[in-house]
């Protein structure tokens, strides 16, 4: 028995147990592989402080077989690292480290790779170019599971070839799988739209298997805010874990171990650690034993220590939100929410929410929830995700729209939800769906109920407008007839009659005129919307959003966009003008109006 007992390589177990990475069947393999590609290309454009601009084709060559090709603008990658990055599993710079970023295990290009290699037997290309005087260097190589280690097969120095990246850097990778491509839900399609949503600063060039050219253009030409690395905080570390990090630092005393190890921790919150466990910050390191790590570790959750720093962080923000969700929703009304930085398990996060309502979205239907950690979208396991969950848990009949018990709201909704955070917990290697932590999904109830306040203020202006204007279109009905009655009765000349009621009828139904501006105001006396800088209501139908149907909107076009397409509103803010698609080929479409 003891001799047929042997380790077994990381890469022999996930070729195995492939659907742990999201390799389940051909269609998720697919977008998987494109998902892996893309993240990594927008973490490192913004990294290096580049506005990405990213292109992805899909060159189908048989019925079940693809050709994946990902190009971007980035700072390219050192020809050395190529083997790591691309051949090995469990390899990369952000597992360690306490920041946001949307890689965190190093194992999705990696793995799009050897599932590429076991279904065609074809190996990785990659081609890199870190400068626009350095050669650029093309690398075909292949996974060897048994050894979790790269081969190379070939390698070829390209010194003056500038024609592949335009910018005179950037990363290209060309993988050859088995797959099977089909537009709608959870598809390369429906995931490059959303990842346009939340991340405005980048473009997107998407060639189809069927030749067309997709574009995403940006819609804000900024990038967002580097994070900082923070150190972990006391409140989020098991006893194990301290007991690792006791035995491998290098500081000598207990003060100056907590002062540099840990986050929010200075020499009065040590002394008082230390006190709790009846020791000293002067105490040596090397005389702590387990007893006395345990007495360390009650210490610091008995302990007040300030909450941790949140520059570790990088929300999408409401402003971003908002000029995302108009770039690909066609919808009437936008409103955005970020809530203040919280703490699970001494890991900082922080919940974003926008949502979007009526104009093309259908009204009979139930919400449309699309969720997003570290801005890269979720699209599968969503009744699994703790955003999913908040929102069937929020009361939306509070704000005017229809639910039944424990479900989705119905109407023409769309709800976005972002959770930003150095570690987000993930139910699967997969990272499709968000674990279900009591801190984060009361986190995601607020800020939908701030957002939904918002929506039920306009509907029930907009409810009140149209009732306004019904009772204006009564008094017109009869304005006439009554001005030629009181000519009869006293003589009194019927034009001038018909004349004062209606500016009567007009005073007593002064609310049907009122206007909404780009920004959700009331042009003429305000209202609770006024002030809001996260809300924007957009003219529709060229009435004005007051004279809108608070019921549902038309069906989806039938261009094949996630969100409908068509002949959208136009909204009067100039950062959102950009035309949301534009396609190469030409195809019509139904796009209705409201």
């Amino acid at each position: 028995m003891a001799s047929r007992q042997r380790e077994i390589s990381v890469s022999e177990f996930f070729a195995k147990n492939r659907h742990l990475l999201g390799f389940d069947n051909p269609r998720k393999a697919l977008l998987t592989t494109v998902k892996e590609a893309v993240d990594n290309a927008l973490d490192a454009c913004e990294e290096a402080g580049i506005l990405p601009d990213i292109t992805v084709e899909l060159l189908q060559l048989a019925e079940t077989r693809f050709k994946v090709t990902i190009r971007d603008n980035g700072p390219g990658i050192v020809r050395k690292q190529i083997e790591n990055i691309f051949g090995k599993l469990l390899y990369g710079s952000k597992f360690h480290r306490m920041k946001m970023s949307r890689g965190q295990q190093g194992i999705g290009i990696s793995a799009a790779g050897m599932y590429g290699l076991m279904t065609t037997g074809q190996p990785v290309l990659i081609i890199s170019k870190t400068g626009r005087r350095k050669p650029a260097h093309e690398v075909v190589l292949k996974m060897d599971t048994a050894r979790n280690k790269a081969e190379v097969i070939s390698e070829t120095e390209h010194p003056e070839d500038d024609t592949l990246f335009a910018d005179g850097h950037g990363t290209q990778v060309t993988i050859e799988l088995e797959g099977r491509y089909q537009k709608g839900r959870a598809s390369v399609d429906e995931y490059l739209e959303q990842t346009a949503i939340a991340n405005p600063h980048a473009s997107f060039t998407y060639i189809t298997p069927t030749n067309e050219t997709l574009e995403f253009p940006r819609a804000v030409d900024e990038l967002p805010p580097e994070a900082t690395e923070i150190k972990p905080h006391p409140k989020g570390i098991e006893l194990g874990t301290l007991i690792q990090m006791l035995e491998r630092t290098e500081k000598t005393q207990l003060g100056a171990f907590f002062k540099d190890e840990f986050c929010r921790v200075g020499p009065r919150v040590a002394k008082d650690i230390c006190g709790k466990a009846d020791l000293t910050d002067r105490t040596w390191v090397k005389q702590v034993g387990h007893a006395e790590a345990e007495r360390l570790f009650k210490a610091i959750q008995d302990v007040r220590i300030m909450a941790p720093p949140t520059d570790c962080l990088v929300p999408i923000g409401t402003k971003a939100m908002l000029a995302g969700l108009l770039k690909e929703v066609k919808a009437e009304f936008f409103a955005a929410s970020s809530r203040p930085a919280a703490v699970y398990r001494g890991n900082p996060f922080q919940i974003e929410v926008g949502i979007a309502y009526g104009g093309q979205l259908a009204g009979d239907d139930l919400a449309r929830v699309i969720r997003f950690a570290n801005r890269v979208p979720l699209l599968y396991q969503q009744s699994a995700c703790c955003s999913f969950k908040a929102v069937v848990e929020t009361a939306w009949r509070n704000y005017g729209l229809q639910q039944a018990r424990s479900a989705l709201p119905t109407g023409p909704l769309v709800v976005m939800i972002h959770m930003a955070s150095t570690w987000v917990p993930f139910t699967s290697e997969s990272k499709e769906a968000i674990a279900d932590y009591d801190e984060i999904r009361k986190e995601m109830r607020l800020a939908l109920q701030e957002c939904g306040r918002k929506l039920g203020t306009y509907l029930r202006r907009r409810q009140r407008m149209r009732r306004e204007s019904e009772r204006r279109h009564v008094f017109a009905r009869y304005i006439g007839e009554i001005a030629m009655a009181c000519e009869r009765i006293t003589g009194t000349d019927a034009a001038r009659v018909k004349t004062a009621l209606e500016e009567i009828a007009a005073t007593k139904t002064a609310e049907a005129d009122q206007q909404l501006d780009d920004e959700g105001r009331v042009i003429d006396d305000g209202g609770r919307l006024a002030h809001d800088a996260d809300v924007i209501i957009l003219d529709g139908s060229g009435h004005g959003p007051g004279a809108s149907d608070a019921g549902g909107g038309t069906d989806d076009a039938a261009d094949g966009t996630l969100f409908g397409g068509g002949d959208g509103s136009k909204p009067r803010r100039g950062a959102a003008r950009k035309k949301t698609r534009r396609k190469t080929t030409k195809k019509t479409g139904r796009g209705g109006s409201r």
